[in-house]
């Protein structure tokens, strides 16, 4: 009998014998791998969700500030300097209140779970930015239309052009700098 590869089947099959099952039987052993396999596919699913949408989290933060500032309504590309300062507003919003949070806090007493949570989240992407943040080219005009009218999903996002940009860059990489 070839091996059921969804857990559903194996389910059903075990449902379908009246008697219980013996702890080194065949349905056993099966029902048990494929309980396995389904635990791991889920985990699996799950990492990759929440690795997309914080990828995702620095296009909808571009996003809202691209199109609710008032100072950035209009503009159709933006400058290096201009880049590199939305994605250090990204890295430090939750400065306040991190800061907020540590005032509250009594001398001696542990730090709350959503304090080190934020805390674990500023260090990583500010890692990230010392490293190289990939983000959007917002000085190509095409990709800051794209973004402009952007609708929420990773599908979405293959018509725009990204760049690696980090703390100590000054400018932006040329074309020929990157094929070298």
């Amino acid at each position: 009998m070839p091996l059921a590869h969804n857990l559903n089947k194996v389910k059903k099959i075990a449902s379908k014998s009246s008697a219980s099952m013996h702890v080194k039987g065949r349905k056993f052993k099966q029902l048990n791998r494929a309980t396995l396999r389904d635990k791991k596919i889920t985990e699996k699913k799950q990492k990759s969700l929440e690795q997309k949408t914080n990828e995702l989290s620095i296009l909808f933060f571009l996003q809202k500030i691209i199109n609710e500032d008032k100072d950035f309504k209009d503009v159709e590309v933006f400058s290096f300097t201009e880049m590199k300062s939305f994605i250090g507003l990204f890295v430090s919003r939750f400065d306040d209140e991190l800061n907020e949070l540590r005032e509250e806090r009594r001398p001696g007493r542990p730090q709350t779970s959503r304090q080190q949570n934020l805390e674990e989240k500023v260090k990583h992407e500010s890692h990230i930015f010392d490293t190289g943040y990939y983000g959007p080219d917002l000085s190509d005009k095409e990709t800051v239309k794209r973004l402009r009218l952007w609708n929420g999903t990773s599908g979405a996002t293959t018509g725009m052009k990204f760049v690696r940009i980090s703390k100590d860059m000054t400018e932006l990489p040329t074309k020929e700098l990157e094929m070298s």
